[in-house]
């Protein structure tokens, strides 16, 4: 009777502990309704992000560090080189690249905006130089009559639309972000979603590009290389990882302004694994965000219509406005709260915050510049392919507002993982995941509370480093700790998926985005990655652009994983002994709950009193 009381009593005592968290857990979510969305719209004296190249000697141009945008890499390692230049004409490129050639120093480009979570832009050791496009951002030539604009490479997306825009030009497709620079989402693949003519990736409309590589003595240690879109190397350029040099100038061939009518459109997800290899035949900018843990697809029914359809609507999507510093605060600490003491019926509760949020407000679109009145929206080219307010913003400020990420206040820490599987493969991949999602539903809803899955259409690739094939983009945004080696929440479930993407289905990483196991190999499944290399020998003999970071991911020398006690916390290995992951709280490598072959990081609490009964033993 004593054991059966103390066992009542346990259960009781659970009980009211679930119910006391489920009480805080909607106090939060009030708090949150009533507050956060309030301390956000704080619009202050906006500022730039955080500019990557810092400097403390010579003026600023020597001893410096390199990051991203977001403040750090997968690794958290601190990036050094020696110094840093910033040319202004083609003629102080080739100066540049010719200084450095001839001491044999290493040279990565960067730029106030670089968007690459990897270390592409990191030279490697303390010795290298950083080249920075910030002034390398004008136009060169516009040409309305053959719809051909020649910008140069550190001009940012939003720019070239907007130069596009005013010759009654278009450039047919683009990532969803414009504060990327036009020489940086070449090097990336960036890509927006379309299946319909040459796809949706801006490096399919190149059709000229000027790239300074280093050179022999006899030729000054640099030349410029005219690439037009005859030249056998243009396809190895296009999607280059910076590996061969830096890109001065680029043409691109447009088309003639033109109209889009844009409906959101959420439904079942029940169909969603059939709905995949139709939907973007059907709509030629279409896309899909799937919320697992709520059963719901969000379709975006994008395509273009005539030019006297009604309209001028706008695209300022609400994740890329500019915050105020107390909302950015605030949102970050329920985050922490919600990953490090919140129960999942808590983060459940408030995951469905920021979908709600969104489409109450049609994700920022408007059907004027000033209001949403209803869908369609329909509206310009220019004005609905990409957005980023939060860089529309002059160089002061007092930072009372910002983007979200901007790691110089305490706002959004994540991971960005972003990998395309075949068309052909992905009903089974998305049949496979509901599976997955289906053993534990809450266990995504931290993948919901950062707005769901995005799935994007990318046409095969004319590049030698784009994609081989019709494929669909799945885009992952989740919670990054602050600090080294924490845990997370579910990680099992996110590392299960992409393992899944990456090795069963053969997905390839997108270049910019990504920890670092997901590049582990990825070379491989690039059919012209040899005729790549090869290109790469020729421009660049003395690897005066190669890192660590791109040998690795070459394939060239070494693997990008980093084998080591706890690794596969931070993805920066797939575990295969209980050491990667966190065996002392209790955390083990084990398989995965669907893709078997999977290894994850998976709390164990009985595994974990076995080993303290062994140890104290």
């Amino acid at each position: 009777m004593a054991g059966q009381d103390i066992s009542r009593a346990m259960r009781l005592g659970a009980m009211q502990q679930s119910q006391a968290k489920g009480v805080l857990a909607l106090l939060l979510l009030i708090l949150a309704c009533l507050l956060i969305p309030a301390l956000y719209l704080l619009h202050g004296d906006n500022r730039h992000p955080l500019e990557p190249i810092a400097c403390i000697d010579d003026g600023g141009t020597s001893s410096c560090t390199v990051t991203n945008t977001y403040g750090s890499f997968p690794d958290r390692s601190t990036c050094r080189a020696a110094n840093a230049t910033y040319p202004r004409t083609e003629q102080e490129l080739v100066a540049a690249v010719a200084a450095a050639a001839a001491a044999k120093r290493k040279v990565k480009v960067a730029t106030r905006h670089s968007h690459s979570f990897p270390k592409l832009a990191c030279p490697g050791g303390r010795e290298g130089t950083i080249i920075s496009t910030q002034w390398l951002n004008r136009t060169v030539r516009v040409d309305a009559e053959k719809r051909l604009v020649t910008v140069e490479s550190g001009m940012i997306l939003g720019d070239l639309i907007a130069v596009a825009a005013a010759a009654g030009l278009a450039l047919p497709h683009s990532p969803y972000w414009n504060g990327l620079t036009i020489g940086g989402l070449l090097a990336t693949g960036a890509h927006g979603s379309s299946l319909w003519g040459k796809g949706s990736a801006v490096h399919e409309y190149v059709v000229g590009i000027r790239i300074v590589t280093p050179a022999p003595a006899n030729q000054g240690f640099a030349v410029v290389r005219e690439l037009g879109a005859d030249h056998p190397d243009l396809d190895a350029a296009k999607v280059s990882l910076g590996v061969l040099g830096v890109i001065s100038q680029v043409t691109l061939a447009l088309e003639p302004m033109f109209k889009r009518s844009v409906t959101f459109v959420t439904r079942d997800d029940s169909d969603l694994a059939e709905k995949v290899t139709v939907w973007g035949r059907l709509h030629e900018f279409g896309d899909m965000t799937w919320l697992p843990y709520q059963h719901k697809v969000v379709y975006r029914e994008d395509d273009r219509v005539d030019m006297s359809t009604p309209g001028d609507g706008l695209n300022e999507f609400l994740g890329f406005r500019s915050y105020g510093k107390l909302g950015l605060f605030a949102a970050r600490v329920v985050d922490e709260w919600l990953e490090e003491k919140g129960a999942d019926v808590a983060r459940c509760l408030m995951a469905r915050l920021p979908t709600w949020k969104v489409q109450r407000q049609a994700y920022g679109f408007t059907n004027d510049g000033v209001s949403f009145t209803g869908y369609p929206v329909v509206g310009f080219q220019h004005r609905i392919q990409a957005s980023g307010a939060c860089i529309k913003s002059s160089e002061g400020g007092s930072l009372l507002s910002t983007c979200a990420w901007d790691p110089r206040v305490r706002g959004s820490v994540l991971y960005n993982s972003g990998f395309s599987v075949g068309l052909s493969k992905a009903p089974a991949f998305i049949a496979d995941l509901q599976r997955l999602r289906d053993l534990n539903p809450r266990a995504f809803c931290g993948l919901e509370g950062k707005l769901g899955i995005l799935m994007r259409y990318v046409r095969a690739s004319s590049a030698l480093l784009g994609k081989a094939e019709d494929s669909l983009d799945f885009d992952v945004v989740y919670y990054r700790s602050s600090a080294d080696g924490a845990l997370r929440k579910h990680a099992d479930v996110v590392d299960e998926m992409e393992q899944m993407a990456l090795r069963k289905y053969g997905a390839v990483p997108h270049w910019g985005k990504n920890r670092n196991f997901a590049f582990d190999g990825a070379i491989a499944k690039y059919p012209k990655a040899e005729e790549f290399l090869r290109v790469k020998v020729i421009y660049d003999p003395d690897r005066i652009f190669s890192s660590e970071w791109s040998d690795q991911v070459l394939g060239i020398e070494g693997s990008p994983s980093i084998v080591g006690k706890g690794c596969a916390i931070e993805g920066l290995c797939v575990c295969s002994d209980d050491s990667h992951c966190a065996p002392d709280k209790g955390y083990f490598c084990r398989p995965g709950k669907v893709y078997k072959e999977a290894r994850v990081c998976m709390l164990d609490s009985d595994e974990r009193r076995r080993s303290d009964i062994a140890g104290e033993l």
